[in-house]
């Protein structure tokens, strides 16, 4: 079993069904709110923002999209959070999967610090532990077996791989390719590809890393430039303002939808397969994040989801769900 830190070989990557064509997911770090400018704490968080996931689902609904909820501790504990989505997730209009966000997920052992926040930087045992507890408490709650993945703050570690493979998960996407957090003890997926590739060699853990591409005239030297200049952010944001290269993840926090479209089309022109989009839960109230700060900013947060599921029914790219990427990914 490879560890997913590693980028994988060429002929690990997944192929699809021809007919599933280029598809779109889209996924919810489904999570507390917790102030990101301060350390991390245990107890220093709400869930004030859960009744506005209600909203999020309906709107979704209407567009025909399938989110993808990836729940933490304090979420898979909410009585609220668990009657809003056990009617979508019987409907199949909605799917749930695992978020670990170790500093918040018994059993607590762990000294709370920003190394100990990527679970993969856990011991074994204790990674496991943490991780079971969550998947447990997700299926005696929601009603649903979870076979898809994320380490919160993306933190996979060497032994990730093995345990969710025997624990029966099918589908990691904790991989954010083009982005290093070495430098917080965290992983590098700098080198990492975008396109979806198979964990190990028995093709039982498929990695779908979320979607980030280059742009720009520079955009074929991007992995190199941004490895090169990780500390020159001033120069980095120079060729950003120029327009000589520009990192687009595919999510509204922080990225314009113009430019969010550049990226599809990026990632369309290379012939990527499937699009993973993301975002955070705490967004879907004012406050929350530094992305939504008031009711202005949370209109432009569904008016950009609103464009860009246009914009992707316009390029023919259709969303899709884990179940149907399951049964469409060649073995």
């Amino acid at each position: 079993m490879r560890s997913m830190i590693d980028p994988p070989p060429r002929p690990a990557y997944a192929r699809f069904d021809p007919a599933f064509g280029c598809r779109f997911l889209l996924t919810v770090d489904t999570e507390e709110e917790f102030d990101w400018t301060r350390p991390i704490t245990r107890d220093q968080h709400g869930l004030d923002h859960v009744p506005e996931i209600a909203r999020f689902q309906q709107f979704c609904e209407a567009e025909g999209v399938v989110p993808v909820y990836l729940i933490d501790w304090p979420i898979a504990q909410s009585p609220l959070a668990a009657e809003i989505l056990r009617a979508p997730l019987a409907a199949g209009k909605a799917e749930v999967g695992i978020q670990l966000h170790p500093w918040v997920n018994p059993p607590f052992v762990e000294e709370v610090s920003q190394y100990n926040s990527f679970a993969g930087n856990l011991p074994p045992e204790l990674e496991e532990a943490k991780f079971l507890a969550l998947k447990e408490a997700i299926e005696r709650n929601f009603a649903v077996e979870p076979v898809i993945y994320r380490a919160g703050r993306y933190g996979l570690g060497p032994n990730t791989s093995a345990m969710l493979t025997r624990h029966g998960v099918a589908v990691d996407t904790s991989v954010r390719a083009k982005f290093d957090y070495s430098a917080n003890g965290g992983a590098n997926y700098r080198h990492h590809p975008i396109a979806p590739y198979w964990v190990d060699d028995e093709r039982t853990l498929l990695e779908l890393p979320l979607t980030t591409v280059h742009w720009g005239m520079l955009r074929r030297q991007g992995d190199w430039l941004h490895s090169a200049l990780a500390r020159a952010r001033g120069v980095l944001g120079g060729l950003s303002r120029t327009g000589l290269l520009e990192r687009i993840p595919l999510t509204p926090e922080g990225v314009a939808v113009e430019e969010a479209i550049r990226g599809i089309d990026m990632a369309l022109d290379d012939g990527l397969p499937l699009l993973v989009l993301s975002f955070h839960s705490p967004s879907l109230q004012p406050g929350h994040t530094p992305y939504v700060r008031d009711e202005a900013d949370l209109a432009s947060l569904y008016d950009w989801w609103r464009r860009i599921f246009a914009y992707l029914e316009q390029r023919q790219v259709a969303p899709t769900t884990v179940d149907e990427i399951l049964a469409s990914v060649q073995r």
